[in-house]
Formats: C-alpha cells, structure tokens, sequence
C-alpha cells in the first residue's frame, strides 16, 4: 500500500474512532435533564467538546454531528423539531473549545446571542438573571489560558444554545429558570470538571498512540498529556 492510500486510511479510520466514541458516550447516561420526561444528561456532554481541541472546530463539530446523527439513528429516537434541535448544543461548545485554543473571540458570540433572545422574550424577561450565565464563554475567552475555564466557556455555550431552544419551543414560567440556577451552577460545575479531566486522559492516550500522535489532521496540545 503506497504512503497516499495509507494516509486516507489512516485518516478514516482516525475519524470513525472518534465518532464512535461520541456515539458510545452518547449512550452513557450520568443524570436525569431536569424539568424534562426520560431525558438524560449522558457521558456525551463530559466528552463531546473535547474533540474540537483535536479536530479544530468545523471537523470537530462536524464529527460531533455524525456521532449524534448515528446516536439519533440507533436509539430510533422520534423525529421531531425539539429532537432535531437538541443536536445542536454541543456543536457550539466543540467549536468553542477549539476556538479558544486561539483566543478567538468569535466563539463567544453564540452564547451573547442566546442573551439576547432570551431576554428578548416575555417570559425570559422576567428572569433575566438566568441568562447571565451565558457571560462565562466571553470571561473565559480575556482571561488567560486555563483549562477548567475553557471547559465552562463550552459547557455554558451548550447550555445558552440548549436554554434558548428550551424557551422558545417548551412552554415555561419565570419560576422555573429562576429555580434553575443554583442547579445549574452545581450541574455546569461538574461538566467542566469533567471536561477538563476527560480532555486530559485523551490528550495522555492520543500522545502515546503514534497513528494519532503522526496525524496531520489531529492537533494534539503537549500540555495536557499527563
């Protein structure tokens, strides 16, 4: 086999990997979404975002997609607008993960947004304090470099794009997100934990695998390999 055909093998296979290990993660549940029926928070959110910081953020989103897509597919999950909508989430806080490996302000124009609409809403205006949450991804992005802040920029990037499909597709009060918040701060604490730790033990195994470690197409960042 030439060097070409090894490489697009190589590749291939380096991207399925990473899709099946969304798509399992997907399927790890860790705690149930408040306010919501059968619906879980799963392993998926700890893990997701991570893979922007190996992919960059349009192949990094993009291999998010695929895995929810598969995930959607295999869970014969109904299809419907909320469903459709909820794979958006963590497609914004894999493109922000990566983007704040450069400081790029731009991935937090999306959680800005998200203040925007919600307190353009008559019920979200009423518990305006909620989406103050949504300021983290932009703190995170002038302060210096550090990992746990980079993984509350991308976990309150999901949850601002999540909390905006949520109001304006799912009939709320203002009680309800005010009773929200401190849930929220124990629940988006934990998912930046977990992010960070999660991010670390990748970096470790992807710096020992030479496939990986030789990839033009994997960005793997030193100082996170333990």
């Amino acid at each position: 086999m030439d060097a070409k055909k090894l490489y697009s093998l190589n590749t291939v296979l380096l991207l399925v990997g990473f899709v099946l290990l969304v798509a399992i993660a997907d399927n790890i549940n860790i705690s149930a979404l408040y306010g919501a029926n059968n619906q879980y928070f799963t392993l998926f959110q700890l893990f997701a975002p991570t893979v922007g910081g190996f992919l960059g953020p349009l192949l990094g989103a993009g291999v998010v997609l695929v895995a929810e897509l598969f995930s959607f597919i295999f869970n014969a999950k109904e299809f419907t607008l909320l469903n459709v909508l909820r794979l958006a989430p963590m497609l914004f806080a894999t493109a922000y993960f990566a983007l704040y490996a450069k400081k790029a302000k731009l991935g937090a124009l999306v959680p800005l947004a998200c203040v925007a609409l919600f307190v353009l809403n008559p019920i979200g205006a009423q518990a305006w304090q909620y989406s103050l949450f949504w300021f983290i991804p932009l703190a995170a992005m002038l302060m210096p470099n550090n990992l746990l802040l980079r993984s509350y920029g991308a976990t309150f990037t999901a949850h601002a794009v999540g909390g905006i499909i949520w109001l304006y597709t799912i009939p709320t009060t203002p009680a309800f997100w005010l009773a929200l918040i401190p849930i929220v701060i124990i629940e988006r604490t934990v998912f930046a934990v977990g992010i960070s730790a999660s991010y670390y033990a990748a970096t470790t195994v992807a710096s020992r695998v030479e496939a990986i470690r030789k990839s033009v197409i994997v960005k793997i960042e030193p100082q996170y390999a333990l």
